[in-house]
């Protein structure tokens, strides 16, 4: 989580208390940072330009990687190189729908049952406390049990 605050011990209570109630645990500062790698991710609309002429673009730019996601490229860059990929694109008028460096699990767990409920409960009520401003998550749950669990809501 990346949390702004002006007032630490409340913060941390409030989350402590969010965790405990969904059978979580708050660990020490950094304690999972391992399992996270900052990336630049951008989207662009696949509809609007070709992959070949995207590659040549991002190859020169610097970029890790490209991913089809339904109508939508994804682009992942290293942070330092995130800048210098959203220039090229804007300077090839290629239009950006979102851009933001986020942390990028390095392997997933797939979550189902009580326990996916439990784990959606609680990223839906981190993500709204005030003092969090990002939530950054390891865990998998397919969309039929997202689907199942919105309509018991």
């Amino acid at each position: 989580m990346d949390v702004i605050t002006d007032n630490k011990n409340r913060t941390v209570s409030e989350i402590r208390s969010a965790f405990t109630k969904y059978n979580g645990n708050l660990g020490a500062s950094g304690s999972v940072a391992w399992m996270f790698t900052k990336k630049g991710i951008l989207t662009i609309d696949a509809n609007k330009t070709s992959e070949d002429q995207l590659m040549e673009i991002l190859l020169e730019a610097g970029a890790d990687d490209i991913r089809r996601e339904g109508d939508s490229f994804e682009i992942y860059t290293t942070p330092e190189q995130f800048e210098a990929v959203k220039e090229a694109l804007e300077k090839n008028k290629i239009e950006i729908h979102s851009s933001e460096l986020s942390m990028e699990a390095g392997s997933t767990i797939h979550l189902s049952g009580k326990q996916a409920e439990q784990m959606l409960t609680l990223l839906e009520i981190l993500e709204d406390h005030d003092d969090v401003k990002q939530v950054y998550a390891n865990f998998d749950v397919d969309e039929e049990e997202i689907e199942k669990i919105a309509e018991k809501g």
